[in-house]
């Protein structure tokens, strides 16, 4: 698991934490806040799956991108 897919799913946790809190307190630009941030975290993981795809399939077994 890369960077990008952890930061990916912080984005999304905290993006779902607002868009909730937006809802229960009827804050609406708190909600679409939110939902911007939990797309941001989707696009995030997205690359760092991609990017582990693309190391996985550029390395051997056993061995890691490195060396």
């Amino acid at each position: 698991m890369d960077r990008q897919r952890i930061e990916g799913d912080l984005k999304k946790t905290t993006g779902n934490i607002k868009e909730k809190a937006g809802e229960v307190l009827g804050d609406r630009h708190l909600k679409s806040e939110g939902r911007a941030e939990k797309a941001e975290g989707h696009i995030r993981s997205g690359v760092g799956e991609a990017m582990d795809a693309a190391l996985t399939d550029a390395c051997p077994e056993g061995q890691t991108a490195e060396g």
